[in-house]
């Protein structure tokens, strides 16, 4: 018990640090959406409501209140897991979010799990090939992946595998031929990410000392490059992944719109357009939750990639 001590408070204080970053990010939340241009007295009532009309309809969503009155109110709502009612759709808050996340979890898991796929045997040879033919391929695909567009890169697949070739559906949800392409889209600047990272990293440790010794005890090169090289360079790649995978279940919007996924990405843009301020809100808590918790994730993954780690010197 006393050795696993120092991980045990180093993952307390991850959380209680995370508690304080979901306060934070719901003050800034509120008031940059309130604080927004547009009214949405005017979206449900039209622009010819009277001011009467108008006291009535704040009366009843509390916007004649201070703003720290609505926001205390609003979070107090939340905590007891009352997210509010849309304004435009007409239903709560948390149903619509619910009734998307799922197509949102499914393309961020395919995403993630394509471009590790690519990226980590992609750049652990080229971290052991150092100068071959195959590390100069491995670093142009790390280049291009991370300059190019990806409303440019589905726009490319749309028109060169859905058009021309007429292979898989350019829109659609619902079977695999529809997420392999947005899959594609999004997954491939990341998988460009960690295929230079993790090149690095493996170049890095490769020259490591304790490595050499490792060698030197007749330790096979495959034991030798998976077991104690990508074990070392894991840590920044689980990093970056977290980072990244985080963002895509907060909704990739230019992806989802490109090919019409019915995600939270396309419910955050549509509420935004319509003024919907209490759905933006609870979406723009949700994704921010779902980033925290994988990011303290990733910080508990770490116990169990390098247990050789000072935790009581991490934050």
């Amino acid at each position: 018990m006393k050795k696993n001590a120092p991980v045990f408070r180093y993952i307390g204080r991850r959380l209680f640090h995370a508690i304080f970053v979901l306060l934070g990010v719901s003050i800034v939340i509120f008031l940059l959406v309130h604080l927004a241009p547009g009214d949405p007295v005017d979206l449900i009532l039209g622009d010819n409501a009277t001011p009467e009309q108008k006291a009535v309809i704040e009366a009843k969503y509390g916007l004649d209140k201070p703003l720290a009155v609505q926001y205390v109110v609003w979070l107090g709502r939340v905590l007891r897991g009352d997210l509010g009612d849309s304004i435009y759709f007409h239903a709560t808050n948390w149903s619509l979010i619910k009734a998307r996340m799922p197509a949102t979890f499914e393309l961020a898991t395919s995403a993630l799990i394509l471009s590790l796929l690519v990226s980590i045997p992609l750049g652990l040879i080229a971290g052991v090939k150092k100068g071959t033919f195959v590390d100069v391929v491995a670093m142009l695909f790390a280049l291009l992946g991370q300059a190019l567009s990806p409303v440019w890169i589905g726009l490319v697949l749309i028109l060169l595998v859905c058009v021309q070739m007429g292979a898989l559906p350019a829109f659609g949800y619902g079977s695999f031929q529809n997420i392999i392409l947005p899959s594609i889209t999004l997954g491939l600047p990341m998988a460009a990410l960690v295929t230079r990272l993790l090149r690095s990293n493996m170049i890095d440790v490769l020259s490591e000392d304790h490595v050499a010794a490792t060698r030197a005890k007749g330790a096979s090169p495959f034991r030798v490059y998976t077991r104690y090289a990508l074990r070392n360079a894991a840590i920044p790649v689980i990093t970056v992944s977290g980072a990244q995978f985080a963002g895509f279940l907060g909704g990739a919007v230019t992806t989802e719109k490109i090919f019409n996924w019915p995600g939270l990405g396309q419910l955050v843009v549509t509420a935004i357009n319509v003024r919907d301020f209490t759905l933006v809100q609870s979406v723009l808590l949700i994704t921010s939750a779902i980033l925290v918790i994988v990011n303290l994730l990733v910080d508990v993954l770490y116990v169990f990639v390098d247990p050789r780690l000072d935790y009581d010197q991490m934050g």
